[in-house]
């Protein structure tokens, strides 16, 4: 017998994204593509800097 559980979807960041580019098309918020897609960018940016910030806490790390 398995028992497997998955996990998937869009997520909050899709649906937020999606939300705000049908709402661009259909002229209901005037707002530059930068915003309209900065659900995306922004996730992305805070990963990085994440990733980076334990880089950093790596490296020092290994210099202790």
């Amino acid at each position: 017998m398995s028992n497997s559980n998955t996990s998937g979807g869009i997520g909050f960041t899709g649906l937020l994204t999606i939300l705000f580019i049908a709402l661009k098309l259909t002229n209901v918020i005037n707002w530059s593509w930068w915003w309209v897609l900065s659900p995306i960018w922004i996730s992305f940016s805070v990963v990085i800097i994440i990733l980076l910030i334990i880089f950093i806490i790596w490296i020092v790390a290994q210099f202790k």
